[in-house]
């Protein structure tokens, strides 16, 4: 794997620290103009536009470990004059004093909120992130890691996902714009890891890999001609359109006002309107009894606190001798602790309300709630490619968001979240897994 590189950059722009913003072209390509903090429209991006509050010991505390932690992991620039031994990505700091006082008084959050602010830049951002993640363990010395609540801090309260807080929270993300979502994503508007039949993935469309990876759900949980299919996470209903076709009945919930009415639309033009039925409705809500339950990526959105509700949900809806088949991301155990009790930069900016669960916590309150896992396969490299072509997508789309009315604070924001994501994949900090769940005790 070839390494980083980390080089200062003097700027001598009044506005402060700058970073490279694609703008629309006469020719179609974007090109690069500069952000500021000056720049950043403080109203919307509070915590962005402003430094936080001095703090001189965190701030030498945090230049010492990351000056460490990026000299380790060979992500420093090597000497005046000296030829780098191979090429590889650079993270560029354009103001070291700014990134390490973010970083110093708000750890993960301040290294994030630097990149929005143009504090640094890199010409390969995943690739940084990438080798920042599959060592993140190990940055901090053994003794200081006991220090590490005076950088982090509690999710907030109002992030809880209640009823109301669930809604309010899938709103802030979901609901931002089908327009943007559609910038980045294939046409089946599927927002959850595809399957590949071979890498690279240059060689198959992103929307047959995502084919796939519905049909082996579908095929997981059993549905055929007749099926009565609930699915608990609508998304823009590409697998309640596969599920329809294969000759289910299906009933598919979402909190997402504008994923609900995009759904119906695409549903109803396929001529499925009559097999599928879209609700406005909280899964802990979910009426009936099903054949079989599909559910894609949703646990990681229900947060901890509300996982035995969930997979409640899921055992209630079940009839005698369904399937339950699930697509869940996960971490390691002690990983999902920690940030567990952490509010993150992808909590804060992101998934607000949202937890990745381990497999540790998918099966205790699987088994609690009565349910039995029959099946459980991982595919993360998978989704690390999924990631990065949808993050190649949204870079080349970036003059139809800016369109859309989102400003280059959230077009960096959107690209950190997206390359930051693909880094956990390809590190091994993060899987995903499809998941056959039956009614029953471990065997």
């Amino acid at each position: 794997m070839t390494r980083p590189a980390l080089t200062s950059e003097s700027r001598t722009r009044s506005a402060g620290p700058t970073a490279a913003i694609p703008q629309r072209t006469p020719d179609g390509p974007a090109t690069a103009a500069p952000l500021g903090r000056a720049d950043v429209d403080a109203d919307r991006w509070p915590d962005v536009a402003v430094l936080p509050p001095a703090g001189a010991a965190r701030t030498s505390v945090a230049r010492y470990l990351v000056g460490r932690a990026l000299d380790r992991l060979e992500l420093t620039a090597p000497p005046a004059g000296a030829r780098p031994a191979a090429a590889g990505p650079r993270l560029v700091l354009h103001d070291p004093d700014a990134f390490h006082r973010r970083v110093g008084r708000h750890g993960l959050i301040g290294f994030g909120e630097s990149y929005l602010a143009g504090e640094w830049d890199s010409d390969d951002l995943a690739g940084v992130l990438t080798v920042l993640a599959g060592r993140v363990d190990e940055l901090v010395p053994a003794p200081l890691r006991r220090l590490r609540r005076l950088w982090v801090s509690a999710r907030p309260a109002g992030d809880r996902n209640t009823r109301e807080g669930a809604r309010a929270n899938i709103q802030r993300h979901y609901d931002l714009s089908n327009d943007l979502f559609a910038t980045f994503l294939d046409p089946t508007l599927t927002y959850s890891s595809a399957i590949f039949n071979a890498f690279p993935a240059r060689f198959e469309s992103l929307a047959s890999a995502q084919h796939r990876k519905i049909d082996r759900l579908l095929n997981l949980a059993g549905v055929g001609q007749g099926t009565r299919l609930l699915e608990i996470g609508t998304g823009w209903g590409e697998l309640a359109l596969r599920a329809a076709a294969r000759g289910a009945r299906v009933t598919t919930l979402t909190l997402s006002a504008e994923q609900a009415a995009l759904a119906r639309e695409r549903i109803a033009a396929a001529g499925l309107a009559d097999r599928v039925d879209v609700q406005l409705r909280d899964y802990r809500d979910a009426e009936g009894h099903y054949d079989a339950v599909v559910s894609v990526e949703m646990i990681e959105a229900v947060g901890a606190d509300y996982w035995p509700a969930y997979f409640t949900a899921l055992r209630r809806a079940l009839a005698p001798g369904g399937r339950i088949a699930l697509q869940a991301i996960t971490m390691g155990h002690q990983q999902m602790l920690h940030t567990a009790a952490t509010h993150t930069f992808i909590s804060k900016y992101v998934f607000p309300g949202g937890l990745i669960p381990s497999r540790e916590a998918i099966a205790e309150h699987s088994a609690a709630a009565g349910l039995r896992t029959d099946a459980d396969d991982g595919f993360g490299d998978h989704y690390a490619e999924t990631l990065r072509l949808w993050r190649e997508r949204f870079t080349a789309h970036r003059p139809d968001v800016t369109d859309l009315g989102f400003d280059p604070v959230f077009q960096r924001m959107w690209e950190f979240y997206l390359a930051y994501s693909e880094a956990g994949f390809r590190s091994g900090y993060l899987d995903v897994r499809q998941l056959l769940l039956t009614e029953g005790s471990p065997r």
